[in-house]
């Protein structure tokens, strides 16, 4: 252990005056999960002392399919992501490369493991990249032998502390471990840990687990293997940790960092994490219930707020009263086939859909996949065969019920333009009708070139719906992959313009390189990114582009951004 690590100095010695400091904290799993978000959290969010990874295995670990977050209650969170993670091999140089760059803040990188071994394993592998290493004997949906599996048991949890403090007797890193709430006593689980060598312990992780139902449905949301059941997040679960933090405080030494979290969403909140012996107190699911752009602005108001500085608003009204993942049941109208592996789905009701925005469709036991809206009024999917998802999709008739949630994403932030060039390559051609809509409120002149991979006898995908807006041409790839960006060469370029591109990144970057090539001002081009993402609510930190969120601020970006924040895309 460094004794000498500042940090651990300093929440050492927090609760000796009368007027303990305030250190805000990440929380694992949420939104610090990779290490584009660790760079954000640590530049742009100066309230954040702590910034804590998702947890690493030693192997990678593709977790459960979707659904694995839903909001049964607004602010009240299930959750079943199955640790999900890409391994320590390919993390480990990531975090690297932070580290060499400047990383500011404290970090806290978080293990999970079966064994022992793996546990000393991931120890030694992190010790040079982490200020603290936190070990997860908490999470309540992994598989056997796997977290609360450890942390349930004191005479475990504490033999697997202490055989990896023999093991791992170097340690630069302080030793942290991270306790699970669903336990008889959780101070004397806390306190075992210490006595077998623990620098600090966290707590709580997820209250749980339990089956979330879907209201209308009555159906379990999440999707896995033990039945859809899943931890609890959010609002409910406060109580039962600040009760848990109490007990811990009694039960170690006050010198022991103890890092709260559970439900912690505003100032009065974080007040009664401290009050109770918290050192550090994490903020998780509140996230979700502020746009990512106020994330800032709400996490240093906790902060204004605990040291009794003056605020514009409390901390409290930057959250959200909606509930952002609720569903809504809709029945197939219309189906329509398009070539051998492309259909629309037509719905029953309407949604309005901004360019930038997107909904999620659930098939409950099934899954659950984001989607752009190809048309709002009514709600139209275009939606290719791919995956076990999409292939469901496929396979459904008239009348059959499906779920949608949404809107995510935010409308697009474009400069106007007398004339717009659009190029779409398969299914990106879903965005197209919003942003026609857009571009015609702005008195745009439109051309539209769309790549397919093959041409329909049919009349074109979409043909009708955009050609009443402008110029409408389809390109057939006829043996060669994105063919329709040859279309490039000869359009007409000239005059105030702007450029839209829509499709994988590779396509995207290729067209946007013709365009500049033939003199075209790279101020002007917008990309779609429509990133992988598995929430839609800022928590899953999947769908970030630079240090953006796609959820949150949209999925069209500038090519000015991308090449500042995302420049590999570029050189594909």
């Amino acid at each position: 252990m460094d004794k000498n690590n500042k940090l651990y100095k300093i929440l050492s010695n927090n609760h000796k005056g009368a007027n303990p400091s305030l250190y805000l904290s990440t929380v694992s799993g949420v939104a610090s999960t990779n290490s584009k978000m660790i760079s954000y959290f640590d530049k742009r969010i100066d309230a954040i002392d702590i910034i804590t990874t998702k947890s690493f295995q030693v192997t990678p670990n593709p977790g459960n399919r979707e659904p694995i977050i839903c909001e049964t209650e607004t602010g009240n969170f299930g959750n079943s992501v199955g640790l999900r993670n890409p391994g320590m091999d390919v993390v480990y140089p990531q975090l690297v490369k932070l580290r060499e760059k400047g990383l500011n803040k404290f970090l806290n990188i978080s293990v999970s493991a079966n064994s022992i071994e793996d546990f000393i394993t991931l120890v030694k592998k992190f010790d040079d990249v982490a200020d603290a290493i936190e070990l997860n004997f908490s999470c309540p949906h992994a598989s056997a032998g796997f977290g609360a599996s450890i942390g349930c048991d004191m005479n475990i949890a504490s033999q697997y502390v202490k055989e990896i403090k023999e093991a791992c007797n170097n340690m630069k890193a302080l030793l942290f471990i991270k306790l699970t709430p669903n336990v008889s006593d959780i101070g004397a689980i806390a306190k075992a840990c210490v006595e077998q060598g623990a620098d600090g312990i966290v707590a709580i992780n997820t209250v749980g687990p339990i089956v979330h139902y879907e209201k209308n449905s009555g159906l379990p949301i999440l999707q896995n293997s033990i039945g859809g059941a899943g931890g609890m997040s959010g609002e409910w679960v406060y109580k039962r940790a600040l009760q848990a933090i109490r007990e811990i405080r009694e039960a170690i030494p006050s010198y022991v960092p103890l890092l709260a979290m559970g439900g912690v969403s505003c100032f009065n909140q974080v007040k009664a994490m401290v009050e109770s012996g918290a050192d550090a107190v994490g903020i998780g699911s509140a996230l979700s219930l502020v746009n990512q752009s106020k994330w800032s602005e709400y996490l240093n108001t906790i902060k204004d707020e605990y040291y009794n500085r003056v605020v514009a608003i409390p901390s409290s009204s930057y959250l959200s009263d909606k509930n952002q993942m609720e569903y809504t049941e809709m029945y197939i109208d219309k189906i329509e086939y398009h070539g051998n592996d492309t259909i629309t789905l037509t719905l029953d009701k309407d949604m309005r859909c901004e360019a930038g925005e997107f909904a999620f469709l659930w098939l409950p036991g099934i899954g659950e996949k984001p989607f752009t809206l190809s048309c709002d009024k009514p709600v139209t999917f275009i939606i290719k065969r791919r995956g076990i998802f999409t292939k469901a999709l496929w396979n459904l008739n008239l009348g059959d019920k499906l779920y949608v949630r949404g809107m995510y994403g935010a409308k697009i932030t474009n400069r106007i333009s007398k004339k717009a060039i659009c190029i779409a390559g398969g299914t990106g051609i879903a965005v197209l009708p919003a942003l026609a809509r857009k571009l015609k409120e702005e008195a745009t002149l439109m051309s539209f070139y769309v790549g397919t991979s093959e041409i329909n006898t049919k009349e074109e995908l979409l043909s009708y719906e955009l050609s009443i807006y402008g110029k409408y041409q389809v390109v057939a790839d006829d043996g060669v992959v994105g063919r329709v960006l040859q279309e490039i060469d000869t359009a007409d370029l000239s005059g105030d313009i702007n450029a839209y591109l829509i499709g994988p990144e590779i396509f995207m970057a290729i067209a946007a390189k013709k365009l500049i090539d033939k003199g075209f001002d790279k101020n002007n081009i917008y990309l779609s990114m429509e990133k992988i993402t598995r929430c839609g609510v800022g928590l899953c930190g999947e769908c970030v582009c630079g240090e953006t969120l796609t959820c949150q601020s949209g999925s069209f970006v500038s090519y000015n951004y991308i090449e500042e924040n995302e420049n590999e895309i570029l050189k594909r």
